[in-house]
Order: structure tokens, then C-alpha cells, then sequence
């Protein structure tokens, strides 16, 4: 019978070294070497919980089946860190993937250039992106188009975006690097493969809006987001009255979200 809390987590012991597996990725290793047989009571999504009890008293042979349980679990680990490198720690959706631009969203011409904005307010919208709850994090993804209007490249280093709500409470506008430490915390994911990690923030920071390099008519259009940290961190519930402001052009802009 499976046991509880065992969902969509796979286990398999090598004499006395346990695995957790979860979604094909290594996200825990114990090796034991105690001579105990180890019992699992309880394990979930990246989060085990293990209790040992001896089964049996030691016997003389122990030591030397200690000694090639631990030589066995050598092996064990290589195998399955191995076949575990080539997985994300979330199935992020290719940019490339991304639906246009809705129509509803909130645009202002500057003339050469103009932009246009969506916020993504939902848990359905961030897993079907990230497969994770940005809104939980605290995390407000705006989704912002750049249009080149025509002219000469404009430089975008210096522009800087702002948002507030209708309480009139500003939001800190933070880096993918910012948002996947949180998205991380707030999943409960902290121990995973380095390896899918690094992964993971490659493809996230691809959603990253680029402002590094100028933007030219022949480029024509730039997307990407920029993330908003909720005022105190808290989890993002339908905010109302959100206000997006552009700054470091030639004039400011507003953009009403919702």
C-alpha cells in the first residue's frame, strides 16, 4: 500500500541510502550508513520527513554489508544525478510560445516609440508561464511591448518603471534574480539539483525585458516583463487601480493596467 504524502514522489533504497525523486529530478539524497534499515513515514513535493527505526539487532556480517551499501550508493547517486541534470525545476513556456499582445492592454504613444502593457494577475496565467504560483511569492509580472515608431535607435538604459495601486502604494520593481529566489521560497523548493536550478533561471530570465541594448526600427518591436514586489511582500490578491509608470525618456508616461 502507498504510503501518505508519497504523490508523484518515487523512492528506492540502495541498502540504506534513501532517494526522493520528484517530477524526474533528484530533490533530496540521505545516506545512511547505521546498520538501521531506515522506515519513511512521510515525504511531499521536495519536503521529506524520514524516522528511523531498527528493525532487527546488528549482526556480525553488518559492517561489511554497511561498507558495500555504501560503495552501491556511490553508484546509485552518479546514476541518478545523472539522469536528473537535464530537467528544470519548473516547465517554463518559451517566449517564443507566448500569445500577442491583448488588445484591452493599456498603450501610450510617445511618438518615436510606444508601449503597451498587461499585467498578469491570475495563479492560472503564472502556471501556465512559469508552472509556478508568482502571485503567492508576492509577484506581479507586467508584460511590456516596446514599438519603435521610427527614427534613429532610442536608448533604453535609463528608462525605469513604476507601479502603484489604487491605494496610491507603490511596488519595488525587482530583477529575475530577485523574483526566482522568492518563487523558490514560497514553493517550498530548497533542495534541488543545481543543475536544474541553473536551468530554470535561463529560462526565466528570458522573459526578463531587455533595456540593455538600444532599440532600432529594424528590431521594431521588444517585449518582456518587468516584476513588481507587493507592498510588505504579501501574496498578490486582485489588486485594483494599477497605475504603470515609464520614466527616463524624453517625457514621462502612464499606462492605467485595471
Amino acid at each position: 500500500m502507498a504510503e501518505p504524502g508519497l504523490t508523484n514522489v518515487n523512492r528506492f533504497h540502495a541498502c540504506g541510502t534513501l532517494f526522493l525523486l520528484h517530477r524526474n529530478k533528484l530533490v533530496l539524497v540521505l545516506a545512511l550508513i547505521d546498520r538501521q534499515p531506515w522506515d519513511v513515514q512521510d515525504a511531499r513535493d521536495g519536503n521529506a520527513m524520514v524516522r528511523s527505526r531498527p528493525l532487527r539487532n546488528a549482526g556480525p556480517g553488518d559492517f561489511q554489508c554497511g561498507f558495500a551499501a555504501a560503495i552501491k550508493s556511490v553508484c546509485a547517486f552518479t546514476l541518478v544525478f545523472a539522469t536528473s541534470c537535464g530537467g528544470s525545476l519548473f516547465k517554463v513556456k518559451p517566449p517564443a510560445a507566448l500569445q500577442p499582445m491583448p488588445a484591452t492592454a493599456a498603450s501610450a504613444n510617445m511618438g518615436s516609440i510606444s508601449f503597451r502593457a498587461a499585467p498578469i494577475l491570475t495563479d492560472e496565467e503564472s502556471q501556465e508561464l512559469f508552472e509556478s504560483n508568482l502571485q503567492l511569492a508576492g509577484l506581479l509580472p507586467v508584460r511590456v511591448e516596446i514599438t519603435h515608431n521610427g527614427g534613429d535607435p532610442i536608448e533604453l538604459k535609463r528608462v525605469r518603471f513604476g507601479l502603484t495601486d489604487a491605494a496610491g502604494t507603490k511596488w519595488k520593481a525587482i530583477s529575475a534574480k530577485q523574483a526566482i529566489a522568492r518563487i523558490l521560497k514560497a514553493n517550498d523548493v530548497f533542495a534541488y539539483n543545481p543543475s536544474s536550478r541553473k536551468i530554470f533561471e535561463e529560462e526565466f530570465r528570458a522573459y526578463e525585458l531587455n533595456l540593455k541594448t538600444p532599440l532600432s526600427h529594424d528590431e521594431h518591436r521588444r517585449q518582456g516583463f518587468v516584476i513588481f514586489l507587493s507592498p510588505q511582500k504579501a501574496p498578490v490578491s486582485s489588486p485594483r487601480g494599477l497605475v504603470l509608470t515609464i520614466e527616463g525618456l524624453s517625457q514621462p508616461a502612464t499606462l492605467n493596467l485595471n
